[in-house]
């Protein structure tokens, strides 16, 4: 991976309600008609029989779901950077696995996956605003706009029965294209044939086995490739410099000049907003000198930066801009972060309740992992980012024998308060 700390902060706004290789039809009304819309991966049933997606009625976005997307995505943003490292997150892909999986989760477990996602919005509203707002999001030929939604479960009846209401209500609102695999090697294939498809190949690979344990996949997958408005000129706006990275040392960087309208003051940071063709936009801001990188990110918030947009001034005058030309892959592991943000019961096979989802004998349904990987390239014609978030969903016997044959720690406790009257370890008999 390229170091490159850009000085830019990227709102990422790469969703569309579309098929898995197809620009959306924004303006076709919904109606009935089969869920499943992505290409049959080999040796691979898709269920089109029981599960046909019904009409729904979305909720067009408002105030508290624009704020609430804002803070969430934000957040998200804050705890998922790597230290000195490029970092890129997709707020709405990761959304859109974890509202999936929301409609498999009850109790307590529910709440704190509705407080996380809504911010006081209900999961049924949260999936009626998801539903408008993805759908009404342009894709055009020169502003491509895809996302894909799958579920894969382990063709195992004696493992796992899955609730139909939980594939129902995915189908409805998230479009969602159902698969029942037999969690084998070609299984392995197939998930990673549709992950690359439906990311035009930025994303060509998911997994690299399926572990027995595992017994669904929910997957988000996003593909965004959009032209500027106002290209670069490869031979006159592309200049050598030097880019001063995070440690204090100097690379060498393709920089594109430009002249931009729309400039972003917010006391902290200074920036420019530059329009893709389509109805999408790049932002980028630069911490003002003597404030940090991390300090600055620290300040933000979803709020914050809306409105700061909202009071770009656009029109008064041009502004010089010289932007890096850049590309670099990302990914990480989202269960500390996610768990850190109000949602622990979800990861954890002792508390989570997913019984709106299924049930398995081997065990209490959890989430395994949330893996979520993304990638993007700026240069003279455009941006082309991908992104894709998976939510793997176990299963885990509990041991059958303990044997104490090694260190551990005992208590005696009074049963009335369960507070411990010895503690102590064994370390040596």
């Amino acid at each position: 991976m390229k170091k490159l700390i850009s000085t830019l902060l990227m709102i990422t706004i790469i969703a569309s309600g579309c098929t898995a290789s197809t620009p959306a039809d924004n303006s076709a009304p919904p109606e009935q008609q089969e869920v499943i819309t992505s290409e049959n991966p080999s040796e691979t049933d898709l269920i089109t029989d029981d599960v046909i997606k019904n009409t729904v009625t979305g909720k067009t976005q408002d105030e508290a779901f624009v704020y609430s997307m804002a803070d969430f995505s934000f957040e998200l943003f804050k705890k998922s950077i790597t230290d000195k490292e490029n970092s890129l997150v997709s707020p709405l892909s990761v959304m859109l696995a974890l509202a999936m999986t929301a409609n498999g989760a009850d109790g307590e477990t529910l709440a704190q996956m509705e407080t996380l996602l809504g911010g006081g919005i209900s999961l049924n509203d949260l999936n009626e605003y998801l539903y408008s707002y993805v759908k009404g999001l342009p894709s055009a030929e020169n502003s491509q706009l895809l996302i894909a939604n799958s579920i894969w479960f382990r063709d195992d009846e004696g493992r796992l029965t899955v609730e139909p209401d939980f594939l129902q209500t995915n189908a409805d609102y998230y479009n969602a294209a159902l698969f029942k695999a037999a969690f084998d090697d070609q299984t392995v294939i197939d998930i990673n044939e549709w992950v690359s498809q439906n990311t035009d190949g930025m994303i060509d690979k998911l997994l690299d086995q399926i572990d027995d344990e595992k017994m669904l996949y929910l997957i988000n997958a996003v593909m965004f490739d959009a032209e500027w408005v106002k290209k670069y000129d490869s031979e006159w706006d592309v200049r050598d410099g030097e880019f001063t990275n995070i440690d204090g040392n100097t690379q060498s960087a393709s920089f594109m000049r430009s002249r931009e309208n729309t400039f972003i003051d917010d006391g902290m940071a200074k920036g420019f907003v530059k329009p893709y063709l389509g109805g999408y936009s790049f932002v980028a801001l630069l911490p003002n000198e003597g404030v940090s990188i991390e300090s600055y990110i620290e300040s933000m918030s979803g709020a914050g930066f809306i409105e700061n947009l909202r009071k770009a001034r656009a029109g008064f005058g041009d502004i010089e801009t010289f932007l890096p030309k850049f590309e670099y892959e990302y990914q990480l592991i989202m269960n500390d972060t996610l768990a850190g943000l109000g949602m622990p019961d979800a990861f954890n096979e002792m508390t989570a309740d997913f019984r709106r989802m299924g049930s398995s004998p081997a065990g209490p349904l959890y989430i395994g992992e949330v893996v979520h990987k993304t990638f993007i390239s700026v240069n003279e014609s455009g941006t082309r980012a991908g992104a894709v978030t998976s939510v793997s969903i176990e299963a885990q016997s509990m041991p059958a024998t303990l044997r104490f044959d090694r260190p551990f720690v005992y208590a005696i406790i009074d049963d009335v308060t369960n507070l411990p009257i010895f503690i102590g370890t064994l370390v040596k008999v």
